[in-house]
């Protein structure tokens, strides 16, 4: 409360200064304050930031970040996808075996099986999660990649290429949302902001494995060998998680709501409390999961969904997962991820050499940027990086269009029947080229980290594996319309294409900023007060001036 409210309002009042204990509820006089801050967040995660500063180099931290690394191997395995697609594309022998083009309807028929696959997995996603476990669903989902790998691989015809993108894609939706939320899961509450960005930037090592894979290649380019090799190593990083995910630690949520709740307390001690069952964030967490976590939820039961439409707060929550889901595939990156060929064909640039080149060091740019936004998220926000990538996304594609025009008026352009015209204006070629990359920055820095961590973070326990099914869902059906409508568009409209994505931008960013509240601060239970609150925004930007005593106890001042 504010200071001087216990005071009277006779002349010999007592002026002292008074705080309240946010455990206790007493009044505590300033004396006994010995510090005080202004901090966004909740007080028992601050309070636990002050009674035992967390150490990122720990024995016990070091090992959840290699627990980490193969829960970014799910990333990996479809950033590789999305290389995958866009390479095959551009290679002559693969275009020639089934006679397609860089763009077209064929295109958007094969890319968008994968997303089919997905849509397909959706009731299967939560219950593989929940039932057996987050390492388990990575199992399963890395089992089912290889199934589809083999028979894309093996493919003759393209519908046994098809049938193979069917189960990748059927395999990465449960992959692709186990893995975020066994690294969110596990890892300790003030670095779960930073290591769970880094999920989604292990997209772009997948992609640079693809594109590296490609140009490696690319002297073979008129052989099936050429695209048989690429098409082969999509299995990697499902082999490697095949391999190691049941040398892991489960989840200790999901071991607590599973009546497992001493194996989820040495989990947490021994990673969280450095093997100090008494430590501030062992104690926070269990008590945490003692009052939030409901140990008969419908994570219990495979058919019950009722959790995600439960109340206003749990329908704000799965929106905002779904939201960003969207948002994040409709920012235009999805054309530079699979038809990178068919825009660079749009600026002049039509040789496989040329375009095989832009595409690795595109990936190799974004991976570096990615990785420097990971780093951002709990300093700078969720809310600000998002603003600043759809508002910059926004602007970039709106130059494109411009260049685009400008060099399509020269003579330049991609032609309906796949002909790359080399227009005169090559200023315009090499500005819409620069646009690329400068897109690929903003995207990577801001959109990036947050595709995975920030759907993962809104979502209750109870919610949690079902609404990841929803989110693949989002994704999916938001790819759906990527695979079909651009490799067309562009294929018969060219850089018109663009204006789309300059207006969906703007819109995305306006909706972030009226209704996608921020996360950072907080352990994943204390989300809840956020999402109970009328106005989850405002209260997830409430500004706190807390107070410390001598014993390390929080004393919330007032909202400033």
């Amino acid at each position: 409360m504010d200071k001087g409210d216990h005071a009277s309002s006779g002349e010999h009042a007592d002026t002292t200064p008074t705080y309240v204990n946010e455990k206790t509820g007493h009044d505590v006089n300033e004396a006994a304050v010995a510090a005080t801050k202004v901090v966004k967040g909740n007080e028992a995660f601050q309070e636990a930031m002050i009674k035992e500063p967390p150490r990122a180099w720990t024995q016990a931290q070091i090992l959840i970040y290699i627990f980490s690394v193969i829960g970014f191997f799910c990333s990996t395995m479809n950033g590789y996808d999305g290389s995958l697609m866009n390479n095959l594309l551009q290679n002559p022998a693969f275009k020639l075996k089934y006679g397609v083009q860089s763009a077209g309807i064929w295109a958007g028929i094969v890319s968008s099986m994968y997303q089919i696959g997905g849509v397909v997995a959706l009731p299967f996603v939560g219950p593989a999660i929940d039932t057996w476990g987050r390492r388990i669903g990575m199992l399963i989902g890395a089992a089912t990649i290889i199934v589809g790998t083999v028979i894309q691989g093996t493919s003759h015809e393209s519908g046994q290429f098809m049938g193979g993108r069917f189960l990748l894609g059927f395999g990465v939706s449960i992959a692709a949302a186990a893995g975020p939320m066994y690294v969110v899961e596990i890892n300790h509450p003030a670095y779960r902001g930073v290591v769970g960005a880094m999920y989604n930037t292990l997209w772009f090592s997948g992609a640079m494995i693809a594109s590296g894979a490609a140009r490696a290649v690319v002297d073979r380019g008129d052989e099936d060998y050429s695209w048989q090799l690429i098409t082969w190593l999509q299995a990697l990083f499902s082999g490697l998680i095949i391999l190691f995910c049941m040398f892991l630690p489960e989840s200790p949520r999901w071991l607590y709501v599973n009546n497992k709740r001493e194996a989820a307390k040495a989990m947490l001690t021994k990673y969280h409390g450095n093997g100090n069952e008494d430590s501030p964030w062992v104690q926070l967490q269990l008590n945490e999961y003692e009052e939030f976590l409901d140990m008969d939820g419908a994570d219990k039961r495979w058919w019950d969904y009722r959790a995600l439409f439960r109340n206003r707060g749990a329908v704000y929550r799965l929106l905002c997962n779904i939201a960003i889901s969207i948002f994040g595939q409709w920012a235009g990156n999805a054309v530079l991820s699979y038809y990178l060929g068919a825009v660079l064909e749009t600026a002049g640039y039509g040789d496989y050499l040329s375009k095989a080149n832009i595409t690795l060091i595109n990936s190799s740019q974004q991976f570096a940027c990615a990785i420097f936004g990971a780093f951002l998220v709990d300093r700078v926000g969720r809310r600000p990086l998002l603003l600043f990538s759809f508002t910059g996304c926004c602007v970039v594609w709106l130059g494109v269009t411009i260049a685009a025009a400008e060099f399509a008026k020269s003579g330049g352009g991609l032609l309906p029947d796949g002909t790359v015209l080399q227009g005169s204006n090559h200023a315009a070629s090499k500005a819409v080229l620069a646009l690329i990359f400068i897109f690929g920055s903003i995207y990577s820095v801001g959109i990036t980290p947050l595709q995975a961590l920030y759907p993962v973070e809104v979502l209750s326990f109870e919610m949690r594996a079902k609404g990841m099914a929803f989110s693949s869902l989002a994704v999916n059906a938001a790819g759906l319309l990527n695979q079909f409508a651009w490799p067309v568009s562009l294929q018969n409209i060219s850089w018109k294409t663009y204006i789309v994505f300059t207006v969906q931008d703007a819109i995305q960013a306006a909706i972030i900023w009226a209704f996608i509240p921020e996360t950072k601060g907080r352990t994943l239970e204390e989300l809840d007060e956020i999402f109970a609150a009328k106005n989850p925004v405002k209260a997830s930007l409430a500004r706190k001036e807390i107070g410390v005593n001598e014993h390390g106890d929080v004393v919330k001042v007032h909202e400033v």
